[in-house]
Formats: C-alpha cells, structure tokens, sequence
C-alpha cells in the first residue's frame, strides 16, 4: 500500500502558480477522481508525482520519498496522459519490451491481451498510430504496469463512446483482482463517475474539494422551494452551493435526502459534474 503525502506544494512558471500550496493525502488502494477545468493544476500534479518535473516548494512525498530524479519512487508510478507517452520510432513490441524492464510488476500477458482487444500491431510503429490508437495503447501499458499508483490523465482522447465503456469494464475488472491506487482525470465526468471511489477537484491551483463518492451521493442533496424553505432547512448546514431565481431557491448541502423530503421540498441527488462546476464557479451549461 502506497502514501503520497502532499504539503503546502507550489509549481510556479515565472510569476503564474499552477499549483498554489496544495495539501492533502491519499494512501488506499481507490480510484480517485481527479477533477478540474482546464488550468486547475491537475496535470502540473501528476507530473510533479510522477517525477517528471520537480515542485518550486513544498513537498509531495511517495512512501517518504520525493519522487522527482528518485528511480525508486518512479518505477512504482506509471502517469499515462493525453499524448505524447512514448517514443514515435518504437514499434509496439519494442515499447512493451521496454516497460517490461521499467516497471517491476508488468504483465506481460495482459498487455498482449489488450494488445488484441484494442486491434493493435505490435509491428505498428507509434508515429503511425491514430489519435484512438495512441490511447489505446497508452491505457495498454497503464494496465499492464500493475504500478502501485498508476494515474491517468485524459487517457481516451480519439476513443468512441464504445472504446471507453470498454476501457472502464477492463479497468474494473483489473483493479478488482488487483487493487492498485488509481488516479484518474477527466472532463467526461458523467460518463466515469461511477468509477470514483474518492474524488479530488482542483481550481485555479487550489484543492477545493477532497470527499468519498458515497458519503457525496449519501449526505448531500439538491433541495429546491421557496426562499424561505431552503433558508430555514439549510440553517446551521453545511452549503455548498445556493442559487436562487423567482422567488425560489436550490441548494446543495450536507443533508440527509429523507430529512429534505420530510420538510416538503423537491429534492434530488447532485451529479458530481454538476458539483464540480459549482466548485469551480462554472455557472452555465458547456462550461467544460
């Protein structure tokens, strides 16, 4: 079981903080969602994570160790993002070749499996790839490292709907005989959510929110009535959000649905999408 400790942490290009002394820290075997719009900071995180690029203060440590120029933090974390993961002239048996030596718990035959599943060559050169199969073969070799923490940054860009339901399916089904940490960014929140068993957002280089999945669908609610209604019921709550138009007004809050329901307003569960775009003050439809 691996712990990543993160305190205080700050990454700073010139006078811009794309990580603005972030804290927290995450050390089960879950998948967690990592959550933000664009310029929140996640990938700056999981580079600096994945000991490809170091922090400007602060630290994040891995089992005690900072990861960046640490050989043995590194080869326990497999970062797959959206492009650009491996060298263009490798054919794929080659790259397979290589992660095997890399990353001390690789499975060889589930790489080939998925090679098969995804309709990849392994005499393929990566530069001659499609958008897809470039992610195809990045969510290959995320699986297939068994890496302690393994984390996955927008890792289906070209996929169709139905290349990613199969991407979850598989990865559910390895994470189940297999428990790993797994981190996992993405703007399709909707379609994922059902992944996430602990879900982090990001905004603006800050974390904003760090709560599991069930306690959010089990403790929070979206109640709807009268001005008065949602002011007496969330009076002495904790209120994530409240807005109001016409004389009504909705809120999201810690609150017991049955409680809500008892009290006569229209309440509903908050779909972690719609969470996130509150919490990072996206107020309108195609904000992501």
């Amino acid at each position: 079981m691996m712990k990543i400790e993160v305190n205080q942490l700050v990454k700073a290009y010139g006078e811009k903080r794309a990580l603005d002394g972030i804290s927290f820290a995450i050390s089960e075997p879950k998948i967690y969602g990592l959550l933000g719009r664009n310029g929140a900071g996640k990938t700056t995180f999981m580079e600096i994570l994945a000991g490809q690029v170091p922090e400007t203060g602060g630290s994040i440590l891995v089992e005690g160790k900072k990861p960046f120029d640490n050989q043995a933090v590194i080869s326990n974390v497999c970062l797959i993002k959206e492009g650009g993961n491996f060298k263009a002239e490798l054919k794929i048996k080659q790259l397979l070749k290589v992660c095997s030596f890399f990353y001390p718990k690789w499975d060889q035959q589930l790489a080939e499996e998925l090679i098969q599943t995804f309709s990849l060559s392994l005499n393929a050169k990566v530069k001659t790839l499609s958008k897809g199969m470039e992610s195809a073969l990045g969510i290959t070799v995320g699986l297939a490292s068994k890496a302690p923490i393994t984390v996955f940054d927008e890792p289906y860009i070209g996929m169709d709907a139905a290349a990613r339901k199969r991407f979850y399916e598989i990865l559910l089904k390895e994470y189940d005989k297999e428990p790993r940490m797994i981190i996992f960014s993405t703007h399709l929140i909707d379609e994922a959510a059902l992944l996430f068993e602990e879900v982090l957002i990001f905004d603006q280089g800050k974390l904003v929110m760090q709560e599991e999945t069930d306690r959010l669908r089990e403790e929070t609610c979206s109640v709807t009535g009268t001005v008065q209604q949602v002011e007496d019921f969330t009076a002495g709550k904790k209120v994530l959000m409240k807005k109001q138009l016409a004389g009504m007004m909705t809120a999201y809050v810690y609150a017991n649905e049955l409680e809500a329901d008892a009290c006569g307003l229209q309440v509903e569960g908050i779909p972690i999408q719609e969470l996130m775009i509150y919490l990072t003050g996206h107020k309108t439809e195609g904000a992501l």
